[in-house]
């Protein structure tokens, strides 16, 4: 049930009235069936989002999903996900009635801040329920209207249940005059990887053809980087002289040029994608497929995170790598996944590292089993701590749907 319309709401509509074409997608035809709106305000949150997405979908496989950016987001710069990403219409009156309209979404759920009111109390006064997830005190009202009082309050209390990160930010939401019952405290969502199982026959095969020998994975490793990584594996093997280097190209077209540069400095490779076998004298396994990263990962004790020695790329994602038992190694250029990164070094269980030589000494001493041990541990520790949000979550989106279902089938 909405609740009803005040003098400040009906004035901001009229003031901020308009229709914005070219936001919203209102020319892609809406999918049959149930659709969970998802906003994000920001790029950086896109990962986490798209990983909720995929743990409920399996759960709900009816359901659409579509994600929304603000008004003046460049997609370009958000990367891919598992649903369509489009942004929504500018903070007019009519023109978030008619992405409403189109759309008709059964539950949304609005990611961080950037509160735009028009679209938030017209999906209310249909009877969307909606949740606030990281929620912060922001709102975005257009600007012929932010003199209004109580805008911020009516905006809030659109939301059903509002999920904030810190006691300060509940606090701040409660003296808006949210009820209390509305406001929890919950840690931020995190991604929390779920790799899959990996053939145990070819497993045990690889297991056996590395002969108990050392073995550490560099994965995604730029041109830019092969000499520094071969530098350090050298080193390594100074002092672990059966050491193996699993060497994962980034960019297929490098590993023909690359298994000839191996020839030249002596190493012995094999190259995995060929079908070439892992002999007791192989020094370098060359691979370039990113499914096998999979098993490498399980056979690896130490994973050096490439694209990240040098700038330009930003990085990979660490998670699955520390999912899967590895102990992370990365350079100083992880941008693209600075929070995952920051999470691992605080918790001991990712080492940094800036030069060829330090990597070389970094893998020696991660390849001690007690050193990997507890980074093992700790890594599990940091990719394990966001399951319990994203459960929360999703039993919030399968009660508020169920009830939605119910409800639609009495009448």
């Amino acid at each position: 049930m909405s609740k009803p319309r005040s003098l400040s709401l009906a004035a901001y509509r009229v003031l901020s009235w308009g229709v914005q074409s070219g936001n919203g997608s209102t020319d892609t035809v809406r999918p049959e069936g149930e659709l969970l709106w998802v906003h994000i305000e920001n790029p950086a949150r896109l990962r986490v989002v798209d990983d909720f997405c995929r743990r409920l979908m399996p759960l709900r496989p009816e359901l659409s999903l579509l994600l929304t950016a603000p008004p003046e987001a460049d997609l370009s710069d958000w990367g891919d996900c598992i649903a369509p990403l489009v942004r929504l219409p500018a903070e007019q009156a009519g023109a978030a009635r008619g992405f409403l309209d189109h759309w008709r979404p059964d539950m949304g759920i609005w990611v961080g801040g950037g509160l735009m009111p028009n679209i938030i109390t017209r999906a209310e006064e249909r009877g969307i329920p909606m949740v606030l997830v990281e929620a912060s005190v922001d709102i975005k009202p257009a600007r012929s209207g932010r003199w209004l009082p109580d805008l911020s309050r009516y905006t809030m209390d659109c939301f059903g249940q509002i999920l904030a990160t810190s006691e300060d930010t509940a606090r701040q939401i409660r003296r808006l005059g949210i009820p209390s019952h509305k406001v929890t405290v919950s840690p931020p969502l995190r991604i929390s990887p779920n790799p899959p199982p990996w053939p145990e026959e070819e497993l045990i095969q690889t297991n056996q053809s590395l002969a108990g020998r050392p073995v550490w994975l560099a994965a995604w490793v730029q041109d830019k980087e092969f000499i520094s990584i071969l530098s350090a594996h050298r080193q390594a093997m100074r002092m672990l002289p059966r050491l193996a280097l699993v060497l994962h190209v980034a960019d297929i077209a490098e590993v023909v040029p690359l298994q000839r540069r191996l020839s030249a400095m002596d190493l012995r490779c094999a190259n995995w994608d060929d079908g070439h076998p892992i002999e007791d004298t192989t020094q370098v396994i060359l691979t370039s497929d990113p499914e096998d990263l999979g098993l490498w990962h399980r056979v690896s004790a130490v994973t050096f995170m490439g694209s990240s020695l040098e700038r330009g790329v930003g990085g990979h994602d660490p998670l699955t790598s520390t999912a899967l038992g590895s102990a992370v190694i990365h350079g100083p250029h992880v941008n693209r996944h600075q929070d995952a990164y920051d999470r691992l070094d605080k918790a001991g269980a990712a080492l940094k590292i800036k030069s060829a030589t330090e990597l070389g000494d970094g893998v020696v001493a991660l390849l001690a089993p007690d050193r990997t041990a507890d980074m093992a541990l700790a890594g599990w520790q940091v990719v394990t701590e966001g399951a319990p949000q994203i459960d929360q979550l999703t039993d919030m989106v399968q009660d508020e749907l169920d009830q939605r279902r119910a409800r639609n089938a009495r009448t």
